[in-house]
């Protein structure tokens, strides 16, 4: 399984032969500057919610790749506006068979809202359960007891956990959380991209090594791998 970064809460994960993509967010982040969204791979766009940082390069990206894109009712709505088609819908507690493996919608405590302000539904996180192993992308949440849910009922080896704090956890809450899902293999997301959410990157880790967790900080465009 290869991880790729793009910047922000967007990553792409080579699982089972298939590319997935999470909440892409590229050409506005200019953090994410080098990056060449023609060349983004994605056979899945996987939304957590309507935030333009994590929805502004899904439509183009979905039209460039012929991606099926797997949202909530309420985006899934919105896009058809837009005339995209290939769409799956989804809400919290589903959970879908595809071809690499299964996605399974869990809760996200936020907000939700599209870029022209219409309703954007429940954010979600997801679970990713596979032959090559099983993550969970938190999404933007703040920390909530219904993580254990995760740790109760799936086994994941690693997890995406927003750390920037002030709109999502931060990273005290962020180590908590790895309790709660029973995963202390963590890449970090959702920081540094705004003034308000920028963090002290060695702090971050020696705090999670002081907890026996490790936060994996992946620099842009950086490829990892990560085994079963």
């Amino acid at each position: 399984m290869n991880i790729t970064y793009y910047g922000h809460s967007c990553f792409g994960v080579e699982i089972n032969g298939r590319n997935l993509l999470f909440d892409p967010f590229i050409r506005e982040n200019n953090l994410a500057k080098n990056i060449d969204i023609t060349s983004v791979k994605a056979d899945y766009i996987l939304i957590s919610h309507g935030h333009s940082d994590h929805i502004a390069d899904a439509e183009e990206i979905a039209k460039l790749t012929g991606a099926k894109l797997i949202c909530n009712w309420e985006i899934y709505d919105w896009l058809q506006k837009k005339g995209l088609e290939n769409i799956h819908p989804m809400n919290i507690g589903g959970k879908v068979k595809l071809d690499f493996g299964n996605v399974k919608c869990v809760v996200a405590q936020h907000s939700s809202s599209l870029p022209d302000g219409s309703y954007g539904g429940n954010p979600m996180g997801y679970v990713i359960e596979s032959s090559e192993g099983n993550f969970y992308y938190a999404g933007d949440t703040a920390l909530t007891n219904d993580m254990k849910l995760i740790g109760d009922y799936r086994q994941i080896d690693f997890a995406f956990l927003p750390i920037g704090d002030n709109f999502t956890m931060g990273v005290e809450n962020a180590i908590i959380a790895c309790d709660f899902i029973a995963c202390s293999n963590i890449i970090g997301m959702h920081y540094d991209t705004f003034g308000n959410i920028k963090i002290d990157k060695q702090d971050a880790v020696s705090k999670f090594n002081r907890a026996g967790k490790k936060l994996t900080l992946m620099e842009i465009g950086e490829i990892v791998e990560k085994k079963k």
